[in-house]
């Protein structure tokens, strides 16, 4: 199996978790309130998407649920997805290597090889 098949594979099963607890809290929510907000902002969290973009795209969908007055989950549930594509796609050019030593970090699921990026890169 190469490199982008682990990826791939990978990141499937973390999308398969993510949205099963996602479709858990929709499922046992009848109401668009704060509860259902915080279960939101906490499966976000534990999903490693970070605790200021978890806040900001909840801070972002809590304001967009008063002025739209939205009320249906299926309407929280593309409105909370419009605001983590607007969130997680901003891109952040600022990659600072005048510093000595400067770091940089690797991220990606278990058995995609980082660590041979590291050996590799270092010698």
């Amino acid at each position: 199996m190469g490199f982008f098949e682990k990826l791939k594979n990978g990141l499937g099963k973390t999308r398969d978790s993510f949205s099963e607890k996602m479709n858990n809290v929709f499922s046992n929510f009848r109401k668009v309130d704060e509860e259902l907000l915080e279960e939101l902002e906490e499966i976000l969290i534990m999903s490693d998407i970070g605790f200021d973009a978890s806040s900001k795209i909840i801070a972002n969908l809590r304001d967009r649920i008063k002025k739209e007055k939205i009320t249906e989950q299926e309407q929280v549930k593309s409105t909370l997805k419009e605001e983590m594509i607007k969130i997680l796609d901003e891109p952040n050019k600022e990659l600072k290597l005048d510093t000595k030593p400067s770091i940089i970090l690797v991220v990606g699921v278990n058995g995609v090889r980082k660590n041979y990026i590291n050996r590799k890169n270092s010698k």
